[in-house]
């Protein structure tokens, strides 16, 4: 694992809110707005940027844990910043804090966590489960 950042460094990800993006379930829309999981699935990803450059060859970034807290919504259309922080790096688990914004309205926020093990471990651990 290479040791690039420290805390308090930061990464950023937009994403447009498109009708996949909206909440649904098997019995249909529910509402035009960002849903939860797909929020949830974009905040992992913008944290996940800082382990797709810290892991090496023989290795890959797992989620250990995420943490979204909804504070207003974010309608279909509109474009959300994500930034994702450092908030710790201790032996091969990263811990990001991270914002979801439109414009200047905070709409989540949240914490994210990754491992980053060898492959050959991963490959081990999803045999046996």
């Amino acid at each position: 694992m290479r040791q690039l950042f420290q805390p308090g460094d930061t990464k950023t990800f937009e994403r447009t809110v498109t009708t996949a993006d909206c909440a649904a379930f098997d019995t249909g829309p529910v509402h035009p707005v960002y849903a939860t999981f797909a929020l949830a699935r974009d905040a992992e990803w913008c944290c996940r940027l800082f382990v797709l450059d810290m892991k090496e060859e023989e290795e890959e970034g797992i989620g250990a844990a995420l943490s979204v807290e909804h504070h207003a919504p974010a309608l279909n259309g509109s474009t959300v910043l994500f930034t994702a922080t450092i908030e710790s790096i201790l032996h091969h688990t990263v811990t990001c804090t991270y914002t979801a914004t439109v414009g200047n309205r905070l709409i989540a926020s949240g914490r994210q966590v990754q491992k980053i093990l060898k492959k050959d471990k991963l490959e081990r651990l999803f045999a046996g489960a």
